[in-house]
């Protein structure tokens, strides 16, 4: 035989709600771990009274009956488990794994019978439901009526509020019938009524959440807040954990209780009650028991009179009366000294404490985190600064929890617990493979790897890449987040003698020479003059791929009009006569109706016959408007070209002339011939520049129009200034 089963997603009842977890069998237990609180429930092999199957849509589950009456119910087992699930129930609990069968006739009259404390709605030997008596928070009696009020689950999309029983009067019965039903509910129901002598009173404890301050009096099955506004009765049994931490200055203690269902204060859920405690108000108080009791009941673990501080005896008086362990801080020791990380958390600053098995954030709203809900955490930069980062904890369920704002001090301390702990450390939207692999060492060490680090300096790297493509040249200016550098490596980033660029700091500074300065200087020189060439380039293939809109050409023959058309403009007057206040938009429909119903349309045709052919003749004969101008240059620009050879040009920055080769020659003439010269070149220079004036307006509109056209027009221009030049020389 097998010493154990364990089964995953398994569900269990809980107040109505079917919630998933996993099922462990033993021969010393039977075990349910709920996925959601985390809450362990064990029934012992021998407070078992009864275990049946009992089938579900799709898949069957157990019952199981302790000796004490309570009733727990498991489904989501598979068909082919049935046998090795019964054998294992035979020989470890000594079982038969009877099936339980279930009325399904729809009938409402029975008999309701009570076995321990669930009530049993039958009829014959079947059972149509069953109500675990648990579930019951109030029961009401009626005439020949008994109405069950039910515990609300905030995880159920469906709850059933109340069920009424009408029980019909029996003559022949000594007792009330009604009376007794309400008596056998009422023994076993979960309904908090406070009679008797309270265990323990506080006065006056400050609570956060909620907030205010409240006398807390404790009973044996609960404990009550009671404060100036509002009254809280709250069952044992729904305080899951107990935690006592110190404050980070250790002038007060916290005392939290995690609550599962949470109490209501209107439309608001409260999960924790925080209670903050002086560590310096002390207390004595006195419990109402015998040594025997004390003895039996609690096997010694509580004394006859408690003394010391108030947070102290309050927690072990609920220790014992709830029957959970206290958590206190694990072996986490932050910067400061304490076990609490300063953080923020929802825009409200609170503490972060580590502990052995999770995290807990105190105070607004508190949350605890246990490390088997965790899919991975991530460090990450706070808003840019070097001073402070954000720690990301990512849930299984998908959930995000950011803890901002935390000092950059506390970075290798809580990497240092991450590491032990075992908790996967991933980067956030950039799941690669490099990024997985990186030696997690320890971050003391300066000359182990920094995993954050490490991470990102290949995020920089790619970020560098990605920008060689961009238009703009902008180096950044921001640092790698090294949170275990001291405060003068910091202040470099402020210094206005640091000359290389951010992008090459860790280059330059890892080198520790001249040589390696000098050459990252020259390699960024050589990044910049690259990205300078691409920017050209880029700007080159924009300019020449920009689409310009082509200007309107007036002297263009009118296209030819249509039959239609032409009919509309003769009959235009004479529909807006046969219906008066016809609006312009409407003139076209009419006539478009007219022309429908029109039989002899020749006339009308023939017209537009006439006007097609002579759109044509005037197409013929039709030259666009600029492409004389344009012919004449390119003409004068080939004919130059074959003619002779164009000299070498200079930037015409002194204002004089331009000088051909016949007019350097001829300056070997005598005196009287350049005067003469001189004379006759006045009015050429004149005509020359009214000449150049024009060309130079016709360049410029030819290249709105057309960026290729602009460059042969003024190569057509300067052709013309060479043979303006060549005119004067001749001259």
């Amino acid at each position: 035989m097998t010493d154990s089963l364990e089964y995953n997603d398994i569900n269990a009842e809980v107040r109505g709600v079917l919630s998933s977890g996993r099922l462990k069998l033993t021969e010393q237990h039977i075990i349910f771990k709920n996925t959601k609180t985390g809450k362990v429930e064990q029934i012992a092999a021998d407070d078992i009274d009864l275990i049946n199957s009992q089938k579900f849509v799709g898949t069957w589950g157990l019952r199981v009956f302790t000796k004490s009456g309570a009733l727990h119910r498991f489904t989501g087992f598979r068909d082919s488990e049935n046998e090795k699930l019964g054998k294992f129930i035979k020989d470890a609990y000594s079982q038969e794994m009877v099936e339980k069968e279930l009325c399904v006739k729809g009938w409402n009259w029975g008999t309701a019978r009570f076995m321990g404390s669930v009530l049993s709605f039958d009829k014959d030997s079947k059972t149509i439901f069953e109500v675990p008596l648990s579930h019951v928070s109030q029961c009401v009696t009626g005439k020949n009526e008994v109405t069950l009020e039910f515990h609300q689950n905030d995880d159920a999309p469906v709850g059933l509020l109340e069920m009424r029983f009408h029980i019909p009067a029996v003559e022949s019965q000594d007792d009330d019938p009604v009376e007794k039903f309400h008596q056998n509910v009422m023994s076993k129901a979960s309904v908090i009524s406070a009679s008797g002598e309270s265990i323990a009173i506080f006065r006056e404890i400050q609570i956060l959440t909620p907030r205010g301050r409240y006398d807390i009096k404790i009973f044996s099955t609960f404990f009550q807040l009671h404060g100036k506004t509002f009254d809280y009765k709250i069952p044992m049994d729904s305080v899951l954990r107990l935690f006592m931490l110190p404050h980070k200055d250790s002038r007060q203690m916290f005392f939290v209780l995690s609550l599962d269902p949470p109490i209501k204060q209107g439309q608001t859920r409260y999960h924790y009650l925080v209670l903050l405690f002086a560590p310096d108000e002390e207390t004595t108080i006195e419990l109402p028991f015998t040594e025997a009791e004390l003895r039996d009941k609690y096997e010694g673990k509580l004394e006859k009179e408690l003394s010391g501080p108030v947070y102290e005896v309050m927690g072990k008086v609920m220790k014992v009366l709830i029957g959970r362990k206290i958590t206190g801080p694990g072996t986490f020791i932050g910067h400061s000294g304490t076990a609490a990380v300063g953080c923020s958390f929802k825009a409200a600053a609170g503490y972060l404490y580590p502990l052995e098995r999770g995290f807990i954030y105190i105070h607004k709203p508190p949350l605890h985190i246990r490390f088997e809900e965790i899919s991975s955490v991530n460090f990450a930069r706070s808003g840019g600064s070097t001073r402070s980062f954000d720690f990301e904890v990512t849930l299984k369920n998908g959930t995000v929890h950011i803890f901002s704002s935390i000092e950059k001090e506390e970075y290798a301390k809580l990497f240092d617990f991450i590491t032990q702990k075992k908790l996967h450390v991933s980067n956030m939207g950039k799941d690669k493979s490099g990024y997985k692999d990186v030696d997690f060492g320890d971050s003391d060490a300066e000359n182990e790897p920094d995993a954050y680090l490490a991470r990102l300096k290949a995020e920089a790297r790619e970020k560098e890449e990605d920008d060689d493509g961009d238009d703009s040249d902008e180096e950044s200016t921001d640092e790698d987040f090294k949170p275990n550098e001291n405060e003068s490596d910091v202040a470099e980033e402020y210094d206005s003698n640091v000359e290389s660029d951010s992008d090459d700091d860790s280059d330059a500074s890892g080198g520790g020479g001249d040589g390696d300065s000098d050459a990252a200087k020259k390699k960024v020189k050589e990044k910049k003059a690259e990205k300078r060439e691409k920017k050209e380039k880029k700007h080159k293939e924009k300019e020449r791929t920009k689409k310009t809109t082509k200007k309107k050409d007036t002297g263009r023959p009118k296209r030819p009009t249509t039959a239609f058309m032409l009919w509309l403009n003769d009959t235009r007057e004479k529909i807006k006569k046969e219906n008066p206040g016809i609006k312009v938009t409407e003139i076209a429909k009419k006539g478009g109706e007219m022309w429908k119903e029109m039989k002899d349309k020749s006339k009308w045709d023939e017209a537009a016959a006439k006007d097609k052919l002579r759109y044509q003749e005037e197409m013929r004969t039709y030259k666009p408007e600029g492409d004389g101008s344009d012919n004449e240059k390119s003409s004068k620009a080939i004919k130059k070209r074959k003619t002779e050879p164009s000299p070498t040009k200079k930037a015409n920055t002194s204002g004089s002339g331009f000088k051909s080769k016949e007019y350097i020659s001829d300056e070997d003439s005598t005196s009287s011939d350049e005067e003469k010269d001189k004379k006759d070149k006045e009015p050429a220079k004149k005509k020359s520049k009214a000449a150049n004036g024009e060309n130079e307006k016709k360049a410029s509109k030819k290249s709105e129009s057309d960026a290729e056209a602009s460059e042969e027009a003024s190569n057509a221009s300067e052709d013309d200034e060479e043979e303006d030049g060549e005119d004067e020389g001749s001259d």
